[in-house]
């Protein structure tokens, strides 16, 4: 019999919370939690500068995310991915991690106004400024125009969580 952990993704907006929302949630199912944030940092730290130094680097993890995660599926872990999954490419790739080895899946979705996460960033830039840089209303906009919500239609397991004021 194959043993396979449970995969939790969260789908967000920037500012909606879901760095919040998986510190807590890996908490709650004692869950490993794998940030795509601390490795970009602990990899490639002041090199990204911009959106697209972003997407660069991100898409250079990838690859060793994917078999460390399904390493750990494999081993029955729950895994919370604080990776955004935020468009149909990103929740596919997301899915792949799971669906190729029989694991489950469960994505949040933070539904939040933009003038909700707007506030969170605002807040963000003060407690962590080392994020200020790129935590700005000029970034959201850049960044939501590419957002698109889940829908059913893609396979996914949705939990919708509507308040995620982390303020």
């Amino acid at each position: 019999m194959k043993v396979t952990g449970t995969l939790f993704i969260l789908c967000g907006k920037m500012g909606a919370g879901k760095s919040t929302f998986s510190q807590t949630l890996a908490k709650q199912e004692r869950a490993m939690l794998i940030s795509e944030d601390d490795w970009l940092a602990a990899h490639y730290g002041e090199k990204i500068q911009s959106f697209d130094d972003y997407r660069y680097y991100s898409n250079l993890i990838k690859p060793f995310i994917k078999e460390h995660v399904q390493r750990l599926l494999l081993l029955g872990v729950k895994v919370v991915m604080d990776f955004p999954a935020n468009t149909k490419k990103q929740r596919g790739w997301l899915l792949s991690l799971c669906r190729d080895v029989g694991g489950e899946h469960t994505l949040f979705y933070l539904d939040v106004s933009d003038e909700q996460c707007l506030l969170q960033i605002g807040q963000r830039r003060i407690s962590q400024p080392e994020r200020a840089h790129f935590d700005t209303e000029a970034v959201f906009h850049h960044v939501t125009q590419y957002f698109e919500p889940p829908q059913g239609s893609e396979g996914l397991n949705i939990v919708r969580v509507e308040n995620t004021n982390v303020g």
